[in-house]
This record gives C-alpha cells, sequence and structure tokens, in this order.
C-alpha cells in the first residue's frame, strides 16, 4: 500500500508539474486544464491503482472531444490513454449516435453522465472491430471518461503512428481496397459502421488503422446504411485524388449491405 501512496503521490505531482510549467503555447495549457479535472484525477488514480497506468506523458493528439496522451503500463510499455472532456463537452452531436442503441438502455443528457457512456461505447466498439480482426488499437482498461488503448507507433521510442493523409501512401489502390474490406468486415463481423471515417481518423503503422470509433453504430441503426455510404464516399474522395479509378461508393454500399444480409 505504501508503493501504491508513493505512485500516486508521483503521478499527481507529474500532473501538477505539467499544470504549473509555464508553456509558450498558451492554448494548449487551457486544454490540460479543461481536461485534467478533480473527477479525471480520480479516474486515473483508479487505472494507476488497477495497474492499466503508471506514467502519464504529453499529448499526442488533441481536438474537441477528447485529448489522447501517451502513457506508460507498469512494464514501461507506451499505451494511449484517451481522455474524454466533460467539464467542456458539446454534446449535442452525441444524442444521434447513441439513443436507441441497445447497449445503453438509459442515455443521460446531462455530460457528466453522458461523456461516460460515450467514453464506454468507445471501449465496446473497438472491442467489437478488435474480436471481428478489423485493425484498431486493442482496448484495455476504462475508467469513467478515460480510456486506455494499445500505443500505435513505434513502442521503442514511444513515437505515435501518423494520420494516413500526412504519409505517402506506395500503392493507393492496395490501400483503397484494404480499408473497404476493413468497412465490409466491420459491418459484416463486427456489426458496426464507423459513421465518421476519413482520412482524418486512420492511422498508418504498416498498414491503415481505424481511430475514433465512439460515433460507430450497430447495423442495426436506423441510419446505418447512410453513414456507411458517406464513410465510403469520404475513403473514395480520398483516393480518388491518389489517382485510384474507384468505383461509385453507391455501389459499393450496396454490395456490402447486400453480403451483410446474408
Amino acid at each position: 500500500m505504501r508503493d501504491l501512496d508513493k505512485k500516486h503521490e508521483r503521478y499527481l505531482s507529474e500532473l501538477d508539474r505539467r499544470k504549473m510549467k509555464r508553456r509558450k503555447d498558451s492554448d494548449e495549457f487551457k486544454v490540460v486544464e479543461g481536461v485534467i479535472d478533480p473527477p479525471t484525477l480520480k479516474a486515473l488514480y483508479k487505472l494507476l491503482s488497477r495497474g492499466a497506468i503508471n506514467v502519464l506523458h504529453g499529448a499526442i493528439s488533441t481536438g474537441k472531444e477528447a485529448n489522447v496522451y501517451c502513457g506508460e503500463d507498469l512494464e514501461g510499455t507506451p499505451v494511449a490513454v484517451k481522455i474524454y472532456r466533460v467539464s467542456t463537452a458539446e454534446t449535442d452531436f452525441m444524442l444521434e449516435y447513441i439513443v436507441g442503441d441497445p447497449r445503453f438502455k438509459r442515455v443521460g443528457r446531462r455530460s457528466r453522465t453522458l461523456i461516460p457512456q460515450w467514453a464506454l461505447k468507445e471501449y465496446k466498439n473497438l472491442n467489437r472491430y478488435h474480436e471481428a480482426g478489423v485493425r484498431v488499437p486493442k482496448p484495455l482498461d476504462i475508467q469513467r471518461n478515460v480510456l486506455v488503448m494499445e500505443f500505435i507507433g513505434d513502442l521503442a521510442s514511444g513515437t505515435p503512428a501518423k494520420l494516413m493523409k500526412n504519409v505517402e501512401i506506395d500503392s493507393p489502390v492496395d490501400t483503397f481496397n484494404e480499408i473497404i474490406n476493413m468497412i465490409q468486415i466491420g459491418y459484416i463481423e463486427a456489426g458496426l459502421v464507423h459513421a465518421d471515417l476519413s482520412e482524418y481518423n486512420i492511422l498508418w503503422h504498416n498498414g491503415p488503422v481505424v481511430i475514433d470509433v465512439s460515433q460507430a453504430v450497430l447495423k442495426t441503426h436506423d441510419n446505418a446504411s447512410r453513414y456507411l455510404l458517406r464513410d465510403i464516399s469520404n475513403i473514395t474522395t480520398f483516393f480518388q485524388k491518389l489517382g485510384v479509378d474507384a468505383e461509385d461508393p453507391k455501389e459499393i454500399t450496396k454490395e456490402i449491405l447486400s453480403s451483410g444480409e446474408k
């Protein structure tokens, strides 16, 4: 117990150091302040006590919905720690993707109840995708609004993978087909539609890795087919700019929908 208290003290000290440190980028300072509030510290401590995380480093990415930090587990292996905003969360758009999901019978309307459900939704979706064989970060643990996932990148150096839009793709045709296949497997085997897929939420690490799946819906969702078409249209548009002579997104969508009915 004494060792755990020491870890907690060291962890909080590190968070305080990061908060108090003067930064040239004042906006980043505001983001950190807005994400790591007292309830989030409590959630982080519980993950610390379970051994899911041991150290928390700087942010890998920052966004309106959440920040992703690089952390380490007890063995020093890098992990990704996604912390969803609670106090400054914009929740209206989330209701479109979670209301009616049978996995969430009572959907909270206030951010302090909705955001933990939203985080849990991403955890559950990652599990479904991972078990179906779609390349996503493997979910490791979750507590309230903090999700711990597999780190995608160079484990030795702790360098995160780049977004697909920022890398040079050697074989655009093969990669396009691979992503469409991932979408199809996700629909048929995982029973999910990403609903926000684009080059902005696919990492590149020895190939494409899909991220940001909190809004992914079950294929039984009323708007699943519309979201599926939107996903395929986004991917098609990106790869057409790389010279890929892709099939009409509507035809690809029809093929996936029909294959999912068999």
